[in-house]
């Protein structure tokens, strides 16, 4: 179920409630509340369903993104699920993915960070709009921090969560782990496109 936060007085106090019936309301009261809706610990709920396939096979398995396109055959094609908090996703790099021995390159790690993060404010504004299919989002910006070497060997782990979201956009952290330790962290912010745009039709 989405749910929105109940505010009262200068005290966050939250109760659980259906978000889309609460937007149609407000809309006809005039109220610009599709602005920007600050999740704060709310993504739990708004990310419930857990299926067993990945958002990319379901949503986009004829995409052919190098990041997360699973018709590419030479690209990453990363697997992201629902998890409590967001997506999740694991990724066992290869050989060529190094960018000296025993370490991975930096730009491998900036695009699971990217393409995850894209995927998991896809699904946020899908489940938002209470849709069946999620919109076609783009990289609008989006930063890294490389923390410390990634080894090249251990299973990489990724998350990502909805941080804020308005109606068109998302704001997302990346985190991505490697043996429990902190390798690299992200934040971006994705955007739907409309028709006309490039992307437009790249989940098809």
């Amino acid at each position: 179920m989405l749910v929105s936060p109940n505010w009262e007085g200068r005290n966050r106090r939250y109760r659980l409630q259906p978000l889309w019936p609460l937007l149609v309301r407000e809309l006809k009261n005039g109220r610009k509340v599709l602005g920007k809706i600050q999740f704060l610990g709310l993504s739990k709920s708004i990310m419930s369903e857990l299926p067993t396939e990945s958002v990319q096979d379901l949503f986009a398995p004829s995409s052919i993104c190098f990041g997360c396109g699973p018709a590419n055959q030479k690209g990453l094609r990363i697997k992201s699920y629902r998890s409590e908090l967001g997506l999740k996703m694991e990724f066992s790099p290869n050989e060529g993915h190094q960018a000296f021995p025993g370490m991975i390159n930096g730009g491998i790690i900036g695009t699971l960070l990217d393409c995850h993060g894209n995927w998991t404010a896809a699904i946020a504004l899908m489940d938002q709009a209470g849709g069946d299919a999620p919109p076609c989002t783009v990289t609008a910006s989006y930063g890294i921090k490389l923390r410390r070497p990634t080894p090249y060997g251990p299973t990489l782990h990724v998350t990502g969560e909805v941080t804020e979201i308005s109606e068109d956009r998302a704001n997302v952290r990346m985190t991505l782990t490697s043996e429990g330790k902190v390798c690299a962290t992200g934040e971006g912010v994705f955007v739907s496109v409309k028709e006309g745009h490039p992307a437009y039709h790249r989940w098809s």
